[in-house]
């Protein structure tokens, strides 16, 4: 019978097996999606690139588009980059410089269609259902609340403007314009885009964020649970793991619910670090999407903004065990696409839980009368 010890070796080799096949999949993968690109893309080509069977691929990568997700992930990841160690000297050069950071991913003239794409991220005929459709919108609407916060970091004095609807815009602004460089490459001047988004800094677009529901929300469940934080996730914005204090705000958020993300940024209380978790049903598909247009967006922003633009506030991309672990030290049963839901942690213990829509608020505001209420930026 085998000792310990052995069974500990036989488990070590197998792993690092299966991550030397997986990275044989992803490399053989990158190089079949960059020269027939996705739709022309063969599985049984991939496994003879990487001289696998059609079963090792597929026992790493469910289906061809995890797969096309999977090495898209491994492009943005492998491009990101340090942040500089003072922020910008106004929104406009914020924007300015997060925009030639972005648009850096424009392929180069002798590309290829099909390596043109890879280059864009493009998920172009890869995610066009109706749920997808769905989760790419909250994350798009995510993504903006990123930028506003970092941008609203920089605000001085005592009433700081919310910066979501600017942020909105210079990313429709820049998704176009990768659109394009797509369809129709070699239209317009990049340069041209960057200064369009240095002077979109000044619009006046009377952003304000007064959520209708609020007002309706029901109280949280006062509790004193133990708070047994999960190790080892990581925070997709500094690419740090989380460290977790005593005290905080922790919102769980589906793929489907993900514009949440802002009620608990700007209900969370002075002092109070703001983590939210994004869960999915389906991590091998959605949690990709999730995770790489994240990654894409704070590869960026981590090349802009100094670490304390988001002191305050982490974001992790669970895969399908990470969410399992979240759901059992926030006390949930599981998560989907639609989970909403929150618990305030002080000294260490759980101290209001909230389910549904308006969870985090209801967390943020459990034992505080409403009219006391806190807001942040832009309330």
């Amino acid at each position: 019978m085998p000792s310990g010890e052995e069974l500990r070796m036989v488990r070590l080799t197998r792993a690092q097996q299966q991550e030397r096949t997986r990275a044989s999949v992803l490399a053989a993968a990158e190089e079949e999606f960059g020269e027939h690109g996705y739709a022309l893309a063969k599985v049984d080509r991939i496994a003879e690139r990487a001289e696998l069977t059609r079963g090792a691929v597929y026992s790493n990568f469910p289906s061809k588009r995890a797969l096309y997700l999977a090495v898209l992930i491994e492009l943005v990841e492998r491009s990101a980059g340090t942040g500089p160690q003072v922020p910008p000297a106004s929104p406009g050069e914020a924007l300015a410089a997060f925009a030639r950071a972005w648009l850096e991913r424009l392929p180069l003239t002798g590309d290829t269609a099909a390596g043109g794409r890879l280059q864009l991220r493009s998920l172009a005929g890869v995610l066009d259902d109706d749920h997808a459709r769905t989760v790419r919108a909250q994350v798009a609407g995510l993504e903006a609340v990123l930028l506003a916060v970092a941008l609203e970091s920089g605000e001085r004095g005592a009433a700081p403007v919310r910066r979501v609807r600017l942020a909105e815009l210079v990313l429709t602004m820049l998704d176009g314009w990768s659109h394009l460089a797509e369809t129709a490459p070699g239209f317009g001047d990049p340069f041209d885009v960057v200064r369009a988004c240095r002077h979109l800094a000044g619009s006046d677009l009377a952003d304000t964020w007064a959520p209708p529901h609020l007002p309706h929300v029901a109280p949280a469940q006062p509790c004193a649970d133990a708070w047994h934080p999960p190790a080892g996730l990581v925070d997709r914005i500094s690419g740090d793991e989380v460290g977790w204090g005593a005290d905080g705000l922790i919102t769980v958020l589906g793929a489907g619910r993900l514009t949440a993300a802002e009620e608990a940024i700007r209900c969370a209380r002075p002092g109070e670090q703001v983590t939210v978790v994004a869960v999915t049903g389906d991590p091998a598909e959605t949690g990709r999407l999730v995770r790489l247009r994240i990654g894409d967006l704070t590869g960026c922003l981590r090349r802009v903004f100094p670490s304390e633009a988001w002191r305050s506030v982490r974001l992790v991309v669970a895969d399908a065990d990470d969410a399992a672990r979240v759901a059992a030290a926030v006390g949930m049963p599981g998560v989907d696409d639609e989970t909403e839901a929150a618990v305030r942690v002080q000294d260490g213990v759980i101290v209001a839980r909230a389910g549904g829509r308006g969870a985090a608020y209801a967390a943020s505001a459990a034992g505080v009368p409403r009219s006391t209420r806190p807001r942040r930026a832009g309330a």
